[in-house]
């Protein structure tokens, strides 16, 4: 069981509407569907009535309301006695995997020259584009590390959560040279499957690539391995177990030594993305206004 379900149960029972409660939490409708009937899954009870509009909370629903809504009150309670937060001065950030190991140490460091004293603690990838949002709208997070595309919906409302643009990434085509796999022209040609190493659909580039190949000529893939982080899929293809689209910070080395190739000669098959930072505009605490300030001047 999670908090979360508990916070959009209640959010459903004040507002009697999957799409609004949805659109409350910062996630997607089908998302928040899935959310409430795991949380009845884990109940073993029916808590919200589907035939009706507005929805209607079920016998057991209301009788579960209160129990939700003290719950969260108690673990809320609980944090806040434990954390010292007047005199904490670590900043944590929630960021992509990829993104801890290419970018973020030297960019915090350029930001340690205007602001010295950093103190930083990273909270783990969650895999998911959602689940890695509600790290920063949950509170876990004071910033959000991450990559945006327009292909890929980023359901933060900027005014709670302004964003700075740090730079760019290329996502690019590759294989290893001597694996025996097709490249991705020699694939299109041919008509016959490539073995694939995906990121899975509910991934920043899982999404990001799908809609990417809706745009493109087809070709046929067959999954082979699936890894919503990088650095893992770069180990399968290192491996010679296929074609993979992997930033290209993260492979600098590999395309100079050879030992992976471009899979494409066609600069259209490269997917950009920028690389952005997020906060709650509703954190008051100095350090991080002041580790803002100095992301915005530089």
């Amino acid at each position: 069981m999670e908090l979360k379900w508990l916070e959009d149960f209640t959010t459903l029972a004040q507002t009697l509407s999957f799409s609004r409660a949805a659109e409350e939490r910062n996630v997607t409708q089908s998302a928040f569907s899935r959310r409430i009937k795991q949380l009845e899954v884990w109940l073993g009870v029916t808590l919200v009535s589907r035939a009706t509009f507005p929805a209607e909370l079920t016998r057991e629903g209301r009788t579960f309301l209160p129990v939700a809504q003290e719950t969260i009150r108690n673990f809320y309670a609980t944090r806040d006695a434990l954390r010292p937060h007047k005199n904490d001065q670590t900043l944590t950030f929630s960021a992509l995997h990829t993104l801890t190991v290419t970018f973020f140490p030297e960019w915090l460091n350029s930001v340690a020259k205007r602001l010295s004293g950093i103190r930083s603690r990273l909270s783990p990838d969650k895999g998911g584009i959602e689940d890695n949002i509600g790290t920063l709208v949950d509170g876990e997070a004071d910033f959000l590390l991450t990559y945006a595309h327009p292909a890929v919906p980023f359901l933060l409302d900027s005014k709670l959560f302004p964003y700075c643009v740090l730079g760019t990434e290329r996502v690019i085509p590759v294989c290893r040279a001597d694996a025996g796999v097709q490249t991705l022209d020699a694939a299109i040609e041919s008509g016959e499957p490539v073995p694939y190493l995906s990121y899975g659909d509910f991934s920043f580039f899982g999404v990001a690539l799908s809609k990417h190949f809706a745009a493109r000529p087809t070709f046929t893939r067959r999954i082979v391995h699936e890894n919503t982080i990088s650095i893992g899929l770069k180990t399968m293809a290192l491996a010679g177990w296929g074609l993979a689209w992997l930033p290209e910070s993260l492979i600098r080395q590999e395309l100079a030594e050879g030992s992976l190739i471009r899979a494409s000669d066609d600069p259209a098959w490269d997917l950009e993305a920028q690389i952005r930072i997020y906060r709650h505009a509703a954190t008051g605490r100095p350090i991080v206004e002041a580790f803002w300030q100095a992301i915005r001047s530089g």
